[in-house]
C-alpha cells in the first residue's frame, strides 16, 4: 500500500526541479535583453540631461539631438554584433555568448554610470558615452540570437513559441522598469539634484542586477546533451553557410522582423512623443503611455506564444498583423479628431494588446526558419538588421514623411508600410510549430 506513496515523491520532487530548472533558464535568458530595453528607456527619460551634460552646445534643441544621437549610434553596431556574436553561439555554444552580451552589456550601461561630464573631462567625456552606447549595441545584436535560440532548443516541442515569447515579454516589463524609476527619480528629486548625480541613479541601478543575470547564466543547462551530440557541429563559416544554403530564410526572416520592429517602436515609444510633440498633450503622458505598452507586453506576449503552440504561428501571425494595419489608420485619425489623454491612452492600449499577440510567436518562427547548426547566426543577422533600420530609424523616417508628405497620418502609413512586407514573408514561410526542431 505505501509503494506507490513512495514512488511518486521522486516524480513529484522531479517535476518540481524541472519546474524550477524551466523558470531559471526562462529569466537567464531574458535578462540581457531586459537590462537592454531598461537602458533604452531611462536614457530616453533624461535624454534632456544628458544633452546638457554631456555636450556642449548654447541651442538646447541641438543639445537634445546629440543625445539622441549618441543613444542611436547603438544601432549601427547591432548587425555586426549579430553576426559575431550569432557565429560564436553556433560554435562555441549559446551559454559562452549569453555570457559575453550579459557581460559586455553591463560594461556600457557601468561606462554610463560612471561618466564624467563635459565640465569635468571636456571632450572625452561625450567620447566616452559614445564608445558606451556602441557596447551596448554590439551586445544587443548578438544577445536576441544567442538566448532566444537557446530558449527554444530547450522548450519542450509544444510549447516552443510560448518559451521564446518570454524574450520579449521581458522587453515591457524592462520598459516599465524603466518608465517607473524614472517617474520615481523625477518626483522625489530637484532639478539640481537630477543634474548632478540623480541621472545616474537608474545605471547604477542596471548595473547592479548583473550579478544575478551572471550566476543565472553561468549555472543554467547548455542543453540536453543527447540533443546536441546528435546535431551537426556548426560550419567554420555560419555566414557563409547562412547566405549561401538559407537565403531564402534570410529574406522571410528580415520581412517579419521588418512588421514587428516598426510597429514596436512607433506604438511603444512613438505614439508618447507623438501626443506631446503634435498633439500637445502634457509631457507627463508620454510616460504614462509607456508604462501601459510595457505593461501589456509583458502580460500578453506569453498568451501569443502559447496561442502560436495551439493554433500554428503563421496564423496567429498573420491575423494580427493584418488587424494591426487596419487598425492604426483610424487609430490616428481619432488620435488627431480628439486629442485627448484618454484617447491616447486607449489607443495605446489597444493597439498594444494586437501587437504583443503578434510579436509572440516571433521568436519561436525566426529560430524554426534555421537548423541548429546555424540557428544563432541566423536569428541574429535577420533581428539586429531589421531592428537597426526599420526600428532603430522609425522616429526619423516618420518625422520625415511627415515633413514631406505634410500629413500627421505619415506614422500610420509607414507600419502599413512594413506591415505589408511582414505579410508577404509569412505567406512564404512554412508552419513548423508542430515539427521536429532540427
Amino acid at each position: 500500500m505505501n509503494a506507490p506513496t513512495f514512488a511518486s515523491a521522486p516524480a513529484n520532487a522531479s517535476t518540481q526541479t524541472s519546474r524550477a530548472a524551466r523558470t531559471r533558464l526562462v529569466m537567464a535568458a531574458a535578462v540581457g535583453n531586459a537590462l537592454e530595453f531598461y537602458d533604452f528607456t531611462v536614457y530616453a527619460f533624461f535624454a534632456l540631461i544628458i544633452g546638457k551634460l554631456f555636450f556642449p552646445v548654447n541651442d538646447p534643441v541641438g543639445q537634445l539631438l546629440l543625445s539622441v544621437a549618441s543613444f542611436g549610434v547603438g544601432f549601427f553596431t547591432r548587425p555586426v554584433g549579430g553576426l559575431l556574436i550569432g557565429m560564436y553561439a553556433d560554435r562555441a555554444g549559446r551559454k559562452k555568448a549569453m555570457l559575453l552580451t550579459l557581460g559586455l552589456m553591463a560594461l556600457g550601461t557601468a561606462m554610463i554610470a560612471v561618466a564624467p561630464t563635459y565640465a569635468q573631462a571636456g571632450i572625452a567625456a561625450p567620447v566616452i558615452l559614445v564608445i558606451a552606447r556602441l557596447i551596448q549595441g554590439f551586445s544587443a545584436g548578438g544577445e536576441v540570437g544567442a538566448s532566444t535560440t537557446l530558449l527554444l532548443e530547450q522548450a519542450p516541442p509544444n510549447r516552443r513559441g510560448l518559451y521564446a515569447s518570454w524574450q520579449f515579454a521581458s522587453q515591457g516589463l524592462s520598459a516599465l522598469a524603466g518608465a517607473l524609476t524614472g517617474v520615481a527619480l523625477t518626483a522625489s528629486l530637484t532639478s539640481a539634484q537630477l543634474e548632478s548625480w540623480g541621472w545616474r541613479v537608474p545605471f547604477i541601478i542596471g548595473t547592479a542586477i548583473v550579478p544575478v543575470g551572471w550566476w543565472l547564466r553561468r549555472t543554467m543547462e547548455e542543453a540536453p546533451r543527447v540533443t546536441v551530440e546528435a546535431q551537426p557541429k556548426a560550419p567554420k563559416m555560419p555566414l557563409v553557410t547562412v547566405l549561401r544554403e538559407h537565403g531564402r530564410a534570410v529574406l522571410n526572416g528580415l520581412g517579419l522582423t521588418i512588421g514587428g520592429t516598426s510597429a514596436h517602436f512607433i506604438i511603444v515609444f512613438y505614439l508618447s512623443i507623438y501626443g506631446v510633440k503634435q498633439l500637445g498633450l502634457p509631457s507627463w503622458t508620454a510616460m504614462l503611455s509607456g508604462c501601459v505598452s510595457g505593461a501589456i507586453l509583458f502580460v500578453v506576449a506569453p498568451i501569443g506564444g502559447y496561442l502560436s503552440d495551439r493554433i500554428g504561428r503563421n496564423r496567429l501571425a498573420q491575423t494580427t498583423r493584418i488587424l494591426l494595419m487596419l487598425a492604426i489608420w483610424p487609430a490616428f485619425a481619432l488620435l488627431n479628431q480628439s486629442p485627448t489623454t484618454s484617447t491616447l491612452l486607449a489607443v495605446v492600449t489597444a493597439l498594444s494588446i494586437v501587437h504583443s499577440l503578434n510579436v509572440g510567436p516571433t521568436g519561436a518562427m525566426l529560430g524554426e526558419l534555421f537548423p541548429r547548426s546555424v540557428r544563432a547566426t541566423g536569428a541574429a543577422i535577420v533581428y539586429s538588421l531589421g531592428v537597426a533600420i526599420f526600428g532603430g530609424f522609425a522616429q526619423f523616417f516618420v518625422t520625415s514623411l511627415i515633413v514631406i508628405t505634410k500629413s500627421v497620418m505619415a506614422p500610420a502609413w509607414y507600419v502599413i508600410g512594413c506591415g505589408t512586407l511582414s505579410v508577404i514573408a509569412v505567406a512564404c514561410m512554412r508552419e513548423r510549430s508542430r515539427e521536429t526542431l532540427d
